[in-house]
C-alpha cells in the first residue's frame, strides 16, 4: 500500500519550521470575512479517512441536493487545514462556517466561546481507533518515551491526539502529571509525520496518527503500536464537525441541508464500503491501493455514523485537570440538539 506523502529529510529545526509554516498558512486563511446570507456554507476538513463522510458529501453534491429540497441553491466552499488550532482560529475569525477537527479542539473552543459565540458540535464523523505509533524499539509504552524522542501530533496541546496522550499520561502517572509528555510533542501534519517515521533517521520517533496514515506507517516492520485509543477509552468518536450558534440560527435551511447531507453520507459509507473507498481515492487523489484501503475501512471497529459515541469521558477529564473551565454535564452540552444525531454519549 502506498500514499503520496512528502518526505521530510530531517526534523529538528525543520519541525519548528513546519509548525510555523502552518501557523502562517492558517493566518492567511483566517482573515475575517463578511457574514453571508442563507445559501452559502464554507467547510474546513483535515487529512485522513476519518473525513470520508465529507468526501462523500462533496462527491455526490449532497448539500446542494438537500438545499434544493429546502428551496434554496447552496454554494459550498471546501478548505483543507492541518491541526485543530488552525481550524478553531478559522471558525472564530469567520472565514469558515463548519469546522472539522477532533473532540479535543471542539471542547477547547466550546469552553472558550461558552456564553458568547456558543460553538457546539453538529455531528460525529464516525468511530475509529487512533494509534500512537513509534519506530523506536525501546518504546513499548508511553512510559518509555524520553527527551530524545519527539511525538508528532496535528496541534500541540489542542488536537484530540494531544488530549488522548494527556488522558493516557494521567492514567499512567495521575492527574497532576497529565501533561507530562507534552514537551515531547511537535506539530506536524499527518502525511509528513508518516513519511518521516517510515524513513527514520530523525528525532521524530513517535506519531499519534489516524487512518490511513497509521496503517501506512505500520507497513514498515520498524514501526509498532504503542497505544490504541480503543484500549484507552473504548470505541469512541474522535472527530466531529462544529459551528457557531449564529451560523446555525441565521441559516436554518442551509444548516438543515448540511445535517441531512451528512446523515445520507454516513448511511452510504457504512453500507457500501467499496463505493466509500472509491470516493476517498477520487476526492482526495490519494495514491493508495484500493484493496488496502478497503481492508482498512472494512475494519469492524470502524463505524461511519453522525451519532457521537463515548466523547464525554474526555470532556470530563479535561475539566477535571483544568484544561477547560466550564463543566459539561453531558455530551448534550457541547452538541447542538437536532433531529440528528439522536442518542449520543
Amino acid at each position: 500500500m502506498s500514499l503520496s506523502i512528502p518526505f521530510i529529510p530531517r526534523l529538528g529545526k525543520l519541525a519548528t519550521a513546519i509548525g510555523l509554516g502552518f501557523s502562517l498558512l492558517a493566518g492567511s486563511l483566517v482573515a475575517p470575512t463578511a457574514a453571508h446570507a442563507e445559501g452559502e456554507i464554507r467547510i474546513a476538513e483535515q487529512f485522513g479517512i476519518v473525513y470520508l463522510l465529507l468526501n462523500v458529501v462533496r462527491d455526490q453534491n449532497l448539500i446542494e441536493k438537500h438545499g434544493k429540497e429546502e428551496g434554496i441553491d447552496i454554494k459550498v466552499d471546501w478548505t483543507q487545514l492541518s491541526g485543530g488550532a488552525a481550524v478553531n482560529d478559522a471558525l472564530l475569525s469567520g472565514s469558515i462556517d463548519i469546522a472539522g477537527a477532533g473532540v479535543g479542539p471542539l471542547l477547547t473552543i466550546w469552553d472558550r466561546t461558552h456564553g458568547r459565540q456558543n460553538v457546539k458540535a453538529v455531528a460525529s464523523l464516525g468511530n475509529f481507533p487512533y494509534y500512537l505509533v513509534s519506530n523506536n524499539p525501546k518504546v513499548k509504552t508511553i512510559a518509555d518515551f524520553t527527551e530524545k524522542d519527539r511525538i508528532a501530533v496535528p496541534a500541540v496541546g489542542v488536537s484530540v491526539q494531544s488530549r488522548f496522550l494527556q488522558y493516557a499520561a494521567a492514567k499512567q502517572w495521575g492527574d497532576k502529571e497529565f501533561n507530562r509528555l507534552d514537551k515531547y510533542t511537535i506539530a506536524v501534519p499527518h502525511p509528513d509525520a508518516t513519511a518521516a517515521l517510515i524513513a527514520g533517521g530523525t528525532e521524530l520517533t513517535g506519531h499519534f496518527s489516524n487512518p490511513p496514515f497509521q496503517d501506512q506507517a505500520l507497513q514498515n516492520p520498524n514501526v509498532h503500536v504503542v497505544l490504541n485509543t480503543y484500549d484507552l477509552l473504548g470505541p469512541n468518536s474522535p472527530t466531529v464537525l462544529f459551528a457557531t450558534e449564529k451560523f446555525r440560527n441565521d441559516n436554518p435551511k442551509t444548516y438543515k441541508a448540511f445535517v441531512e447531507a451528512l446523515a445520507e453520507a454516513a448511511e452510504f459509507a457504512q453500507n457500501d464500503k467499496g463505493a466509500a473507498a472509491d470516493t476517498y481515492i477520487r476526492v482526495t487523489k490519494a495514491k493508495i491501493d484500493r484493496a488496502a484501503l478497503l481492508k482498512i475501512i472494512d475494519n469492524p471497529q470502524f463505524e461511519f455514523s453522525v451519532t457521537p459515541k463515548n466523547t464525554y469521558p474526555l470532556a470530563e477529564f479535561l475539566y477535571r485537570v483544568g484544561a477547560i473551565k466550564n463543566k459539561p454535564e453531558s455530551w448534550k452540552d457541547y452538541f447542538f440538539q437536532d433531529a440528528k444525531p439522536l442518542q449520543g454519549s
